[in-house]
């Protein structure tokens, strides 16, 4: 199958289809790493709605999109920054998000961000006002039984004055959390609000600050994700975490090498490139749970260049990649986000995902995606021909 494809130049050249799509096995419950996709949102493009108004979401295209992950197995980390939480899912909205997904599916494997996101920076004045924020998040989640991953909160970058606040601030939280929960650790280059945070500019200081919360909190901490797309550190702080204390990766360019691991341990995940590489993700780590290594690093290096186009510099922006692909391949009729989002990428970006998403069988059905894809192309005043 053949697509006229824009080069670099702009000219229009001819690219074959070529990719096998991979059939995805189901990740069964003994599996050796736990794995969580961080899940999109579908927009509902019909609806009105003005700059500050609520976001309006598409729920049966978004809940299918949920059932598709369970049905492979695989966890679902909810209302995270995959769901543009805090660029466009406001938490009004991840509430009910959260709320759907628990009751839809209450058998899955689900955990749910609480953060500080309905607290305006600017309002924020005190360790106080974050406290509340928290609090007030934590227990409408806890009401709907939901487990909890603790969000990064840009009101606590802003008032914290040193790394005892973060200690004061998380340790508060965490009292109140009725189950373990999953710390998480987000660089600024996905949040440049996030800039400093812990205390400290230097990661090695910044990993004394977040060891000894989780020390003092032990019971209260499930595991900790860290996204700074940094494998090294990543494994240097994965070394040092207290016995039964996961670490789950959120390095959407280095996942392969870090889930498989090494003679002294391995991380599980919890990524948003795991919204669209779901198949290759249940497959890969049902092979390595079966001891084969081999077929896991087949499956999973295939899939890094085409992570490494979705979140390249400005990272923020990979949710409209996410999006792109998920509409390419059929879990929605559109390509519109919260927000008009997918206006935060070029329309080369579209065209290299699009080729590098053929090339690692991560297009379910290549006509299909062939067909969006001259769509979008004609939007861009592009002829295929």
């Amino acid at each position: 199958m053949k697509i006229m494809l824009p080069d670099e130049s702009g000219r229009m050249t001819p690219y074959t289809l070529g990719g096998e799509p991979i059939v995805g096995a189901r990740l069964g419950a003994n599996a050796t790493r736990v794995v969580f996709a961080a899940a999109h949102v579908v927009a509902d493009p019909f609806a009105a709605g003005d700059p500050g108004e609520p976001p309006a979401i598409d729920w049966e295209a978004t809940m299918a999109f949920r059932r598709h992950l369970d049905g492979l197995g695989l966890g679902i980390a909810e209302a995270m920054d995959t769901a543009q939480r805090g660029m466009g899912l406001g938490w009004t909205e991840a509430l009910e998000l959260i709320g759907r997904t628990r009751a839809e599916l209450p058998n899955a494997r689900v955990f749910n961000g609480v953060g500080t996101d309905h607290l305006d920076t600017t309002d924020a004045r005190s360790l106080d006002d974050v406290r509340r924020a928290y609090h007030e998040q934590l227990e409408a989640v806890q009401r709907l039984g939901g487990r909890v991953i603790l969000m990064a909160s840009r009101a606590l970058a802003r008032v914290a004055s040193s790394p005892e606040d973060y200690a004061d601030v998380y340790a508060d939280v965490l009292g109140a959390c009725d189950e373990p929960v999953i710390l998480h650790w987000l660089g600024e280059m996905f949040d440049p609000a996030l800039a400093g945070y812990w205390g400290h500019e230097r990661f090695e200081d910044c990993t004394e600050v977040v060891l000894r919360i989780i020390e003092a909190n032990l019971s209260k901490v499930d595991g900790i994700k860290i996204s700074l797309l940094d494998k090294d550190k990543e494994v240097m702080l994965r070394r040092r975490l207290p016995e039964g204390v996961k670490m789950y990766t959120g390095d959407d360019f280095n996942y392969p090498e870090l889930i498989e691991g090494d003679e002294q341990g391995f991380s599980h995940a919890l990524l948003g490139i795991f919204d669209p590489l779901a198949p290759a993700a249940a497959r890969a780590v049902a092979r390595l749970s079966e001891g084969d290594a081999v077929s896991f690093r087949e499956t999973l290096d295939a899939t890094v260049p085409l992570a490494r186009q979705i979140f390249r510099a400005p990272t923020r922006f990979y949710k409209t990649g996410v999006v792109f692909l998920a509409w390419l391949n059929g879990f929605q009729e559109h390509f519109v986000m919260l927000g008009g989002a997918q206006a935060s990428r070029p329309l080369p970006d579209f065209v290299a995902i699009f080729r590098m998403a053929d090339a690692c069988g991560l297009l379910r059905d290549p006509e299909l995606a062939a067909t969006r894809m001259r769509r979008l192309l004609a939007v861009y005043g592009a002829k295929d021909h």
